[in-house]
């Protein structure tokens, strides 16, 4: 079983919520290393208008392995360690900081 670690950038297969399919969409890992397969994630999105509070683009996002400019879009998901295609980058330490201000304030931790 492949190990991923905090700020990862991965392929994620998002099912659909009747699980007839899926969409393979890309996310940053937020949790530590654990003996669990399963990971916490936030999503990323290409669509980069519109950001609720806290939702920020990603200043060196080439640098992290993607393709195209995104931002991270409010929300943290429990997924298993199975739906993770594979690694494309790491968060940048630029980026790093303003990720975990991010959750601090959807999470309401000041």
């Amino acid at each position: 079983m492949p190990d991923y670690s905090t700020n990862d950038v991965v392929l994620v297969r998002y099912p659909f919520s009747d699980l007839s399919a899926f969409k393979v969409r890309p996310a940053i890992i937020v949790s530590a290393p654990h003996i669990s397969q399963d990971v916490f994630i936030v999503p990323l999105t290409s669509k980069i208008t519109n950001l609720l509070p806290s939702e920020f683009v990603l200043e060196n996002w080439a640098q992290s392995g993607l393709n195209v400019a995104s931002a991270v879009k409010r929300g943290i998901y429990t997924i298993h360690q199975n739906l993770i295609l594979k690694k494309v980058g790491h968060l940048t330490q630029k980026d790093q900081p303003t990720l975990i201000l991010s959750l601090r304030n959807w999470l309401n931790l000041t």
